[in-house]
């Protein structure tokens, strides 16, 4: 299975996304339960959501992979064209300050970690796959020069912790449903979700710049355009207010693109633990 993602990963970035075109317009055609998660979260978000296009990306986001995590690094990163925003990294720097980067699955998320690791190290916070075959995939991946693996657990935590008392950057998916007990629920799109509190607790601790982040799929496999944008709000010394803050940044980050999101990600389940749901 390698060797052969080794071989798709040589394939230029057009031909990628054209074959990633049809692998989503298929999977939303034959997965009842992916189209009707599509449907629902995009409706509930209340975005103009284009649901032949939104499969279209999410199929660009599978095909994508090989040549994000097994092409080198450098080839990898160049398929960045554009980045905005890159002067509020050297702020953060220049005051000393260590940076959360929040990526929710928003575009290609892949990519950011790799071109910010081309420049200055950085640690990613990540949950292993459930499919046991993908792991071997997903760290050689993931883990390159300047990149550090944290896993969602305490130790990881930890790992996040250090990275940012040396100044350093660290990457998080603040959309990802977290276990039980990592967790509140709060408001996503007007809707309870079960959302990760680590972020903003991690803000608090470490008192980092938390910037929001983004990489834009460009037309015909151009590449991608990176957009970084600040945190317009200070999180509080509150995880729960904290995070209702970072999902308002999340949903006004989506709504600047709001055909490249996931919304065939599960955001709204409850994990094996978790308390009931709140009541709308």
């Amino acid at each position: 299975m390698l060797t052969l993602l080794r071989l798709i990963a040589r394939l230029p970035l057009p031909l990628l996304h054209a074959a990633g075109i049809l692998l989503g317009w298929l999977t939303y055609l034959s997965d009842a339960t992916v189209r009707r998660r599509m449907r629902d979260f995009s409706r509930q978000s209340r975005l103009p959501v284009k649901l032949w296009k939104n499969a279209a990306e999410m199929g660009k986001a599978v095909a994508e992979l090989p040549a994000l995590w097994l092409r080198p690094l450098t080839r990898a990163a160049a398929l960045v064209k554009h980045v905005q925003g890159w002067e509020l990294i050297e702020q953060a720097q220049q005051a000393g300050k260590g940076i959360i980067f929040l990526t929710p699955h928003l575009g290609c998320f892949e990519i950011t970690s790799h071109y910010y690791s081309q420049r200055r190290p950085i640690t990613v916070l990540y949950r292993p796959p459930k499919l046991a075959w993908l792991i071997p995939l997903l760290t050689e991946g993931r883990k390159r020069p300047n990149i550090s693996l944290a896993p969602a657990n305490a130790q990881g935590v930890r790992q996040l912790l250090q990275a940012l008392k040396r100044k350093e950057a660290i990457g998080i998916l603040p959309d990802q449903v977290p276990g039980a007990g990592e967790g509140v629920w709060t408001a996503f799109f007007g809707r309870p979700a079960y959302s990760m509190t680590l972020a903003a607790r991690l803000a608090v601790k470490s008192g980092a710049t938390v910037l929001l982040v983004y990489a834009e799929r460009l037309s015909w496999g151009r590449g991608f355009r990176i957009v970084i944008q600040p945190l317009q709000q200070t999180i509080p010394d509150d995880a729960t207010a904290g995070t209702r803050i970072i999902n308002q940044a999340v949903e006004q980050l989506i709504a600047q693109l709001p055909n490249q999101y996931l919304w065939s990600y599960n955001r709204y389940k409850r994990p094996r633990g978790a308390p009931e749901a709140p009541a709308c």
